[in-house]
């Protein structure tokens, strides 16, 4: 079974206030090779890019427009295969109700926060009490931990290692950091080696090889591939070009004495059951 479990809610991808998120530069700072990106995509569209994935995780942050109905929504046309995380926003004075809201009324199953986007340190007293019910819950959280293209995004709050004292003062929260933490990918891996609900995802980041190789070749060094998760970023990339970018994660050393990562590693990426160990079952 293959479990994509970081993806976009349909029509709703970056529907903020592009003075916040300076969309009009992505194209230039994210791929380039990719033909463009196309924010606003369709329910069909995201099914046709994640077809490859048994289940899959659909989210959006919380940045102006709350967009826990609309991923609820999208779940409801097919429940058995599509997972919704709720969107939330520390800032604001009610993200309690609306967890529980999410949680009881909307049936979403998990949470994403990106303190990068959202302006937030993720150690700010606000977001405790996110923290805290998530703990009691059983909610995963996914954090945008990791740098960005938006020209006022604050790299401060960014840097994946800020999360362990979350991890300290919730030892039972399962944290995902999206992304392996890029460019930050040393202080992903040394942060879940030694943290057991921290892991990472490995969404966006096959199309820079040599970074990805480098994130990828560490983890195995460090004994800790099995805290890694499969997942796409769908928009940004398909589900299927993910797989295809792990499979090919050695070619940029072919020629040389470094060593490869293991064939058998790789492919217990792609199937594992992200689902179970986050305690989604």
């Amino acid at each position: 079974m293959i479990i994509d479990i970081h993806s976009h809610t349909p029509n709703f991808f970056m529907d903020v206030d592009e003075d916040i998120t300076d969309t009009g530069s992505v194209n230039q700072s994210m791929r380039p090779d990719g033909g463009g990106i196309k924010f606003k995509f369709s329910e069909i569209e995201h099914r046709k890019g994640t077809k490859e994935a048994d289940k899959v995780v659909v989210f959006n942050m919380y940045i102006g427009k709350n967009p826990n109905d609309a991923t609820a929504d999208y779940v409801k046309t097919d429940p058995e295969r599509i997972i919704g995380f709720m969107g939330l926003n520390p800032k604001l004075p009610h993200m309690l109700d609306e967890l529980d809201r999410s949680f009881y009324d909307l049936g979403l199953k998990g949470i994403k926060l990106g303190p990068i986007y959202q302006d937030f340190h993720p150690l700010d007293k606000r977001a405790y009490p996110i923290y805290a019910r998530a703990e009691q819950l059983g909610l995963p959280i996914l954090f945008h931990q990791g740098a960005t293209f938006p020209r006022k995004a604050p790299l401060r709050y960014a840097n994946p290692i800020l999360l362990e004292e979350i991890a300290h003062d919730f030892p039972n929260l399962k944290i995902i950091i999206a992304h392996v933490g890029n460019p930050w990918c040393d202080e992903t891996n040394v942060l879940i080696r030694k943290q057991p609900n921290v892991y990472a995802d490995i969404s966006g980041l096959f199309y820079r090889p040599w970074q990805f190789y480098q994130a990828l070749s560490l983890c195995h060094e460090y004994g800790c591939m099995d805290k890694l998760l499969f997942g796409s970023d769908y928009p940004i990339a398909t589900t299927e070009e993910t797989i295809t970018g792990l499979r090919n994660i050695n070619k940029v050393i072919e020629g040389t004495n470094l060593p490869k990562i293991p064939e058998d590693e790789i492919e217990k990426i792609i199937y594992r059951d992200s689902l179970s160990l986050l305690g989604l079952k």
